[in-house]
């Protein structure tokens, strides 16, 4: 199969038939500006499930040295954050920031949001990872509340978690399970 552009979703069946080019097309951009992490997963190929795709991201992540998956956490986007604000973040973020009403915040909830992001990103060293399919601002921000009292590991450990979800939720948008 050629990469030509791929109309989402897809079926199952298409996806088993993907070549090296057209897999890399549909999802490379599924880890935040990490294609490794698509590269390495087709390596676990071919795919005749939905569920064996997600777990081959997963896989492929979790199998990523230390530094890489620190690479991996540090390309997500702050939430609510000044690249959102610009528009300066992948489109599935974007989408997934809308869908959770970060881009309607008020004054106060986007300096709170601000507040937090610089706050864990100083004593983390990384982004805080929500997948915030599904939630709303105000679980978002207890989380972010909750999270802040975590140790550095166990946050690392979260933000992996996350990402997986992430992951999951985009790969679930894009492909049909039979």
């Amino acid at each position: 199969m050629s990469a030509t552009p791929i109309a989402f979703p897809i079926s199952e069946a298409l996806l088993a038939g993907l070549d090296h080019e057209a897999f890399m097309a549909a999802f490379a951009d599924v880890a935040e500006h990490s294609p490794w992490v698509a590269e390495d997963a087709f390596a676990a190929g071919p795919f005749v499930r939905r569920e064996d795709l997600i777990a081959a991201f997963e896989a492929a992540m979790r199998a990523a040295s230390h530094e890489q998956q620190l690479a991996l956490i540090r390309a997500h986007p702050d939430l609510a954050g000044r690249a959102a604000i610009a528009g300066d973040i992948a489109e599935d973020s974007r989408k997934e920031q809308a869908g959770a009403g970060l881009n309607r915040l008020t004054a106060e909830e986007f300096a709170r949001f601000t507040t937090l992001n610089d706050a864990y990103r100083a004593h983390f060293g990384f982004p805080f990872i929500f997948a915030v399919k599904g939630a709303t601002k105000h679980m978002i921000l207890d989380a972010f509340e909750a999270r802040l009292g975590n140790s550095p590991q166990a946050e690392f450990e979260t933000a992996l978690a996350q990402i997986a979800r992430i992951f999951r939720f985009r790969l679930e948008d894009r492909i049909l399970a039979a």
